[in-house]
């Protein structure tokens, strides 16, 4: 097996090696041993990387990205978790997507300004029940 020392780990990965020691504080990823200084890591770690990757990206905690390896650094992904933040997401892009309609009303709307538009005005009442509830 060729390892992978803590710099070509960093390039192929695009992970800066203080991220990488982070990773490894936090028991994510581990170095198969060391050539004088440097960590040096199974190829595997780069799949290990891709997935704590993913998992970031999609909003998961580095405690919860933990629980998604087995002892042996393999892969052991939670469905219930993933299909539970799949909806969490499907939530956020619904909400998103309707800011982004008010966005572009907002931008686009002919009123003489944007307090005389009744569109926007109902918005706003609605942004503020909201946030005093």
């Amino acid at each position: 097996m060729k390892l992978l020392d803590i710099g070509e780990i960093s390039r192929r990965s695009s992970i800066p090696p203080s991220a990488l020691r982070y990773y490894e504080e936090k028991g994510l990823i581990a170095p198969v041993t060391r050539h004088g200084l440097r960590r040096q890591y199974a190829p595997e770690t780069l799949l290990q990387l891709g997935i704590i990757s993913l998992g970031k990206s999609a909003g998961f905690t580095l405690s919860e990205i933990s629980g998604m390896f087995r002892k042996d650094g393999t892969p052991d992904l939670p469905r219930k978790a993933l299909a539970a933040k799949a909806d969490e997401l499907e939530l956020q892009i619904r909400k998103l997507s309707a800011l982004r309609g008010l966005l572009q009303h907002v931008a686009e709307c002919p009123a003489r300004t944007h307090l005389e538009c009744p569109k926007f005005r109902r918005l706003l009442r609605i942004a503020m029940r909201r946030k005093t509830a």
